[in-house]
């Protein structure tokens, strides 16, 4: 048998099977069409039951809808809330800074406005008081060497008292007569010991006098406490009235308490008088006794019978009470200066309290807007508890009747696919012969796959010519331009998808 014949045959037997389907397909279609019939009550059934699935369909993706809403809004209230708590807790954060900023600044404050409000009014009486001792002190001189040499003795004392704890001071330091008209009396008595050291014991004493020997120092009197045999005070002598002002010398003295024997001790019941008669009298004629008694000028009268009177040395060293209160005066004048001088910088202190006062001001306004905001904030978060309960309420809703809806569609599914049961099998009665001939167990497999393969491979085929069809009008198009080249790739395009199409033509019927 040539080619060409046994070509022939072969296309002829593939173009009958070809034909043999198409008949198939033309049958099935009746079949189905039979079919169709013989389950209108089945099918009439189905469409209402699926109307009814496809209502509760709709009914349950609304409910989902909605509670997908829901939980939205849950979650974006549940997100505010959980920013407005943060917020809270910056802003308690930021009050508490502030607060303590605050407190420490009005400590500050309150204590700025003391020094600035009391030095204020200070800085006027000191400024008086400044002025009295200024006009106490006058034109008074003090001579330059006698000054130095009291300054360098007391510098002596000052370092005493560094070295040795028990070292007071002079009696002349210690003690004041209470009127300046009893200066000389008291000079006289006191004589050596007006510029005695007075010290607690006699070992201080006698560490004071290594010391001064030590340093090669002028000598010094010292007035050991527990030492000195100091006679008691004969209180009959504050009685007398003849003559008239007579007074213990020990009384006519201030002093401190701490050294009361050292006093006793160097006034040794000293009587003090207006006149030197009176001093005379008193000492050898008063109630037959001899007592040591003093004018106011300095004369005086000792009871061992020793007279002494007033002398210019005497004057001069009586001036040392006045010089004392006139040093006096100075470290007063020094003292109020120097207080003067620190109130007077507590003052300056007032722009320092405008600056703290505003910065206070700006803490408070800063605490007020945030207390503010803190309780906005805190309504807020109130609010938003108070929807999320609502909206959790709301979502609970849905969940029943959800459900219900999914139950239902379950149990209509159930009846959906018993109709579709019955349709299947009134489909198997119709179609038993048709699919014994095809070799088929059901119609469903046929459907499933020869129709779906056969709707395919048309589709495919009408793809196929049409791009024949188009390359065909293209090569007509082009040998009426005379364009041997592009009549010969059209040529071989068309002799290409001519055996595309003759592939698919035998594919198709060895399938």
């Amino acid at each position: 048998m040539s080619l060409k014949k046994w070509w022939q045959e072969n296309l002829k037997v593939k173009e009958e099977m070809f034909t043999f389907r198409m008949l198939k397909v033309k049958q099935y279609h009746l079949l189905k069409e039979e079919a169709g019939k013989r389950s209108a009550m089945y099918l009439q059934e189905l469409d209402s039951v699926n109307r009814e699935q496809k209502s509760d369909q709709d009914r349950l993706d609304n409910e989902s809808r909605k509670k997908n809403e829901i939980e939205n809004m849950i979650r974006q209230k549940g997100h505010e809330k959980d920013e407005a708590i943060k917020r809270i807790e910056k802003l308690n954060e930021h009050i508490r800074k502030n607060e303590l900023s605050l407190e420490e600044n009005m400590k500050i404050q309150s204590q700025l406005e003391k020094d600035v409000g009391s030095s204020k009014g200070r800085v006027d009486d000191l400024q008086r008081e400044l002025e009295s001792v200024v006009e106490q002190l006058g034109d008074a001189r003090v001579d330059k060497h006698e000054d130095s040499r009291r300054r360098k003795k007391q510098e002596i004392v000052e370092n005493f008292k560094r070295q040795f704890p028990g070292v007071f001071d002079r009696m002349i330091n210690m003690c004041q007569p209470i009127h300046k008209r009893y200066n000389v009396a008291i000079t006289k008595v006191l004589g050596k010991y007006m510029e005695a050291i007075v010290v607690d014991t006699e070992k201080t004493a006698r560490q004071c006098i290594q010391y001064l020997k030590d340093q090669m120092l002028e000598p010094e009197t010292f007035l050991p406490l527990d030492y000195i045999q100091a006679k008691p005070l004969k209180e009959r002598l504050r009685t007398i009235k003849e003559p008239r002002n007579v007074r213990l010398l020990y009384d006519v003295l201030q002093f401190n308490e701490e050294i009361n024997k050292a006093v006793l001790f160097a006034t040794n019941n000293a009587l003090v008088c207006e006149t030197p008669e009176d001093a005379m009298r008193v000492a050898y004629e008063l109630d037959k006794q001899r007592y040591d008694a003093v004018a106011l000028d300095g004369t005086y009268y000792t009871k061992s019978g020793l007279i002494s009177g007033g002398s210019l040395d005497l004057a001069r060293k009586a001036k040392r009470w006045d010089e004392k209160q006139m040093s006096q005066l100075k470290a007063q004048k020094d003292k109020l200066q120097e207080e003067i001088r620190e109130l007077q910088k507590k003052s300056r202190k007032e722009s320092e309290l405008n600056t703290l006062q505003s910065s206070i001001a700006g803490l408070q306004t800063r605490l007020k807007y945030s207390h503010s905001d803190k309780e906005t904030t805190q309504k807020t978060i109130e609010q938003l508890e108070v929807d999320l309960e609502k909206l959790e309420e709301k979502r609970n809703k849905f969940e029943p009747n959800i459900v219900i809806i999914e139950q239902r569609m379950a149990e209509r599914n159930k009846e959906i696919e018993n109709i579709k049961e019955n349709m299947n099998n009134v489909e198997d009665v119709v179609f038993q012969s048709f699919c014994a001939q095809i070799g088929v167990a059901n119609i469903r497999q046929y459907e499933e796959r020869e129709l779906r393969t056969q709707n395919e491979r048309l589709k495919k085929r009408h793809e196929f010519e049409s791009q024949k069809n188009r390359i065909t009008s293209q090569l007509e198009f082009e040998q009426t331009r005379d364009t041997k080249t592009n009549v010969l790739r059209w040529e071989r395009a068309v002799q290409d998808e001519e055996d595309n199409l003759e592939r698919e033509k035998s594919a198709r019927e060895r399938d």
